[in-house]
């Protein structure tokens, strides 16, 4: 009887200490931040706060339509941390950041230099991740946080908190991630590019058109300053310097006539950079290589003449991307990272605050050469001739 008795005092008093995570907060109590946007104005801090709602998510491809994916917060301060706590005033439940998915800078942001202390205040923070995606913005951050996804698809999808998907499809404009950020930052050739966000309505509804975030371009940065945005066909030239391009459209004009296009899918791209030492001078070669899949072909051309004017349309591109680049006194390509990789003992003698000196000369060679031409279920010599 005692035995028995001993036994149930044990258990009584063990289970005292199993009944419940007392300083834990239940997840479905939380707040998730998916994405963050920064502004700078009259020497203050603007920060943007999208809280996502899951139960609306839950369905990735149908959430609920009654009920609104995100709300936007917004909170002002002479730091970043300032405006986040003034904001936390105003919130019902505790605000969790581990589900942060990206960053939008504005540029006045940028020109003030809050990548940097944005991404020292969230390396010190346990929560957050660093495959957090970083955008650069001349729309309103607000406005683009506010941009939802196409046909009602679950927000935690959207191009902005997941692009690889659609780069995949589309290799326009490679993500940048904090991670890669930090570490581009701290390597020779500073310069590291930022992708340039615009909100578009080019898609609608019965009932209204959607805004949606349109990856448009880039913009460069450097540990000290922010040099500007390089957009649309201008920022073209950045994929073919690439080794993780994907899939890229090349359209061409035949002759003089309208018609005659042809559209091209390019895949397998592969580039070589090799500098060239002279004295106190270097100058790059850059070798591009890559495969054509023919999308569509309208009008009369040659086999011939279509390789000829697809590589010559990308050492177009190339050039005109690094051209756009020599205005803004940045090195778009980190040709000076491939001189300290190849060659650091030239790279120490020729380097200046880790970049060597460019000109529009510095490029010595650019050549594009098409491994391979498939022509999809018709013959080339159907197509094109021979």
């Amino acid at each position: 009887m005692n035995h028995k008795r001993k036994s149930l005092f044990i258990l009584i008093v063990v289970s005292l200490f199993l009944t419940g995570c007392w300083n834990q907060t239940e997840p479905e109590r939380l707040l998730y931040v998916h994405g963050l946007g920064i502004d700078y104005k009259d020497g203050e801090f603007h920060v943007y706060v999208q809280i996502i709602d899951f139960a609306s998510t839950a369905k990735l491809s149908q959430p609920a339509h009654s009920r609104a994916q995100s709300e936007v917060g917004h909170g002002t301060g002479k730091t970043m941390d300032e405006a986040i706590f003034k904001l936390y005033n105003s919130v019902d439940r505790r605000v969790y950041w581990g589900h942060l998915s990206y960053i939008v800078f504005s540029e006045n942001a940028l020109d003030g230099g809050a990548v940097n202390s944005v991404m020292d205040s969230f390396i010190r923070y346990r929560d957050t991740r660093y495959e957090v995606q970083l955008y650069g913005t001349n729309d309103s951050v607000k406005n683009v946080l506010l941009t939802t996804p196409i046909i009602n698809t679950a927000i935690t999808l959207s191009k902005l908190g997941d692009p690889r998907s659609s780069y995949v499809q589309n290799s326009f404009i490679h993500p940048t991630t904090m991670r890669t950020m930090i570490i581009g930052l701290d390597e020779p050739g500073h310069d590291m590019t930022i992708p340039y966000v615009t909100i578009k309505e080019n898609w609608e509804s019965v009932e209204q058109k959607s805004q949606v975030a349109d990856l448009a371009g880039f913009g460069i940065l450097t540990p000290k300053e922010f040099k500007g945005f390089i957009t649309h066909d201008k920022a073209r030239g950045l994929q073919w310097m690439s080794n993780k391009s994907k899939r890229i459209e090349v359209s061409l004009k035949s002759g003089e006539n309208e018609k005659n296009r042809q559209s091209l899918i390019i895949n397998g791209v592969k580039t070589k950079v090799k500098p060239k030492v002279q004295g106190s001078e270097v100058t790059f070669a850059i070798d591009v290589s890559f495969d054509i899949v023919v999308a569509s072909v309208q009008g009369k051309t040659t086999y011939g003449k279509l390789i000829k004017e697809v590589e010559d349309q990308v050492e177009k591109e190339i050039r005109e991307t690094y051209d756009e680049g020599l205005k803004l006194n940045a090195d778009v390509y980190r040709l000076s990272e491939y001189l300290y990789r190849k060659d650091v003992k030239s790279w120490k003698r020729l380097q200046k605050e880790g970049k060597v000196e460019l000109s529009e000369e510095s490029i010595d060679s650019i050549n594009v050469h098409v491994r391979r031409v498939k022509s999809g279920r018709k013959s080339l010599t159907e197509n094109y001739g021979p």
